[in-house]
């Protein structure tokens, strides 16, 4: 599973199709700079990435990373058919489980008024509906070698629908979805009831799961227990409001369910590296000096 931080969306570059006759192999290739989606509609194609072997047959697709070295296992041994398309983002990303280390404070951005949110996409997986997933491969296919004047513009549309389109018929493995599905959830939980004192407890019996395993579940999907999602969602919407009212810092801390000034200014300054008031007094100075 690919771990997508958004935006940006992943990015379309380019897109092909080839025909192995049988003893033909798939080229080695190593940190290709871009991720290799293919999609296999006849035979089977057999790679490795790094030490995790990859076996496509027909119907199923599987995505190469764009840092590792990618390699045949096995020549073909009949017919195989199938189509590549090459991808990338200018985002943040990373394999679950989550293995990404948080920014220190100095080099977070103080105030990104952007609403992020996660993509996910399965390494590999197989589709339900071939004939209309080959049928969108070819679509793009054929916008990409015959460019119109708002081509660029059309191929972005396309590969967007073609991932959802992946990510609805893909049999992913069923406990992995669900660990997904259910920090989502308690991601959503968590946002809804920021201004609250956090009860692990309520959280549980609104989700019908042992809070450890929820715990487990986030910090697998965020890389982050809820107490620590929790905590940055207020924070953000703490500087909203430093920055567009003129409300107390104070009130703004038990606004933002921090409880007390002491704690609300302790946890700013841990994650942002300044206190409320010279976060407030920094963005009001640079916003009047532009």
């Amino acid at each position: 599973m690919f771990h997508f931080e958004c935006p940006p969306m992943p990015h379309f570059v380019q897109i092909g199709q080839d025909t192995y006759s049988i003893g033909r192999k798939h080229p080695d290739r190593s940190s290709i700079g871009v991720f290799d989606l293919l999609f296999v509609t006849g035979g089977c194609l057999y790679l490795a990435e790094g030490e995790h072997e990859l076996t496509l047959p027909a119907g199923h697709f599987g995505i190469l990373r764009p840092d590792l070295e990618h390699r045949s296992v096995h020549p073909c041994r009949e017919e195989t058919h199938f189509y590549w398309l090459h991808f990338q983002t200018t985002g943040l990303w990373h394999p679950e489980p989550y293995d990404k280390e948080p920014l220190p404070p100095e080099q977070e951005p103080l105030y990104p008024p952007i609403e992020y949110f996660s993509f996910y996409l399965p390494r590999t997986g197989s589709v339900q509906s071939l004939g209309v997933t080959a049928e969108q491969f070819e679509e793009l296919l054929a916008l990409y070698e015959n460019p119109s004047g708002n081509s660029r513009w059309r191929e972005q549309q396309l590969f967007h629908a073609l991932l959802s389109r992946l990510q609805e018929d893909s049999k992913e493995d069923t406990a992995q979805s669900a660990h997904l599905q259910l920090a989502e959830e308690a991601a959503l939980y968590l946002r809804k009831h920021y201004r609250d004192p956090l009860s692990y407890k309520r959280m549980a019996d609104e989700l019908h799961f042992h809070p450890n395993y929820i715990a487990l579940c986030m910090k697998r999907t965020f890389g982050c227990t809820p107490l620590d999602y929790v905590t940055q969602y207020r924070i953000e919407q703490a500087k909203r409001l430093l920055i567009h009212t003129n409300e107390p810092v104070g009130t703004i801390g038990e606004e933002t369910g921090f409880g007390s000034f002491p704690y609300f200014v302790r946890c700013f300054h841990k994650r942002t590296g300044k206190t409320p008031k010279q976060f407030r007094l920094l963005y009001r100075q640079n916003k009047a000096s532009t």
